[in-house]
């Protein structure tokens, strides 16, 4: 049995994590869920916190569109 760490568990960008992490806390805190950071997620529903991955997942592809729109050659 290979005894390595999945691939999906490690950042390939350093830095990443903890700019997710606060992509995270600013998603929760703009879904009205206060102190996100330091709660039980086990408390909320599987609704929130399945909001707060798909705010996050939506603002990750408007950047990435915007980013990719400024990389363009301008016509």
């Amino acid at each position: 049995m290979n005894n390595n760490t999945s691939s999906s568990s490690k950042s390939m960008v350093p830095g990443a994590k903890q700019a997710l992490n606060t992509l995270k806390q600013e998603t929760a805190s703009e879904l009205g869920i206060t102190n996100y950071q330091n709660m039980d997620k086990g408390t909320l529903t599987s609704r929130q916190n399945g909001y707060v991955g798909g705010y996050m997942t939506k603002k990750l592809v408007q950047y990435a569109e915007e980013q990719m729109k400024n990389q363009m050659p301008q016509q």
